[in-house]
């Protein structure tokens, strides 16, 4: 009797509980760091501005569901997304108990055509700083990624991943001030740049045709992102 009293219990609490996955996509346009949005067209907050993502399916992982839910909704793909934190507010969706598995990432967006698909009308990139109302608890889950990504561009070189693959140092510190919200002393940046040994010279120059002197190129010994903090190094800027 108990154990039928359990499954069934079971079964109750399975049908009354959901898995979402939703994702932060990070860029820097116009010299401000953004965030990728999707309009909804289904209820709840039809006509809103949300993350992308949607519900976890049967026979998927919830990464496998993160990076299907970003193609399917904004046309962007291959993208190495980073965990980052579940939300499980037990009011954070209409709908009922929807607990959501949040990630997030760094891209160029110069390198993705966006189109919305499925569920959505309209993808489009909003300044962090110039947010519309959003659906579900996504301002705060673009606020946690936000403080997340601050925090780890001063021990990672995740922040190369906004970067075309040859750039000036002056591209790199505007990039670093973007999403730190300040300003750095270039000469202090510069020289520690160069002391962590991450950067190579290519031999090249930048010029914009204007008057300022042409800028050296540079590109990033290792493609992946690495953790510097493993190799004893501290970015405090």
């Amino acid at each position: 009797m108990k154990k039928n009293f359990d499954e069934q219990r079971t079964m109750n609490h399975e049908q009354m509980l959901a898995v979402t996955v939703d994702v932060v996509l990070f860029t820097i346009r116009e010299r401000k760091l953004a965030v990728l949005l999707v309009r909804r067209i289904n209820e709840p907050f039809d006509g809103m501005w949300a993350l992308p993502g949607g519900f976890v399916e049967k026979n998927e992982s919830v990464d496998e569901a993160a990076l299907r839910e970003l193609q399917e909704e904004t046309n962007v793909s291959r993208v190495y997304l980073e965990q980052l934190y579940t939300f499980g507010d037990p009011d954070r969706d209409p709908r009922g108990r929807v607990i959501t598995v949040s990630y997030y990432a760094l891209i160029n967006w110069e390198n993705f055509q966006l189109r919305a698909r499925t569920d959505t009308s309209e993808a489009k990139w909003f300044p962090v700083q110039e947010l519309p109302k959003l659906a579900f608890d996504h301002r705060d889950i673009i606020r946690y990624a936000l403080e997340r990504l601050q925090h780890k561009i001063n021990y990672t070189t995740i922040c190369f991943q906004l970067l075309p693959k040859k750039f000036a140092l002056s591209e790199l510190q505007q990039a670093y001030e973007i999403i730190l919200n300040q300003k750095l002393d270039k000469r202090n940046f510069r020289k520690k740049m160069i002391q962590l040994h991450i950067l190579k010279d290519t031999g090249e120059m930048k010029t914009d045709g204007g008057p300022q002197r042409p800028a050296k190129l540079y590109s990033f010994t290792d493609v992946r992102v690495v953790k510097l903090q493993e190799k004893g190094i501290i970015v405090p800027f």
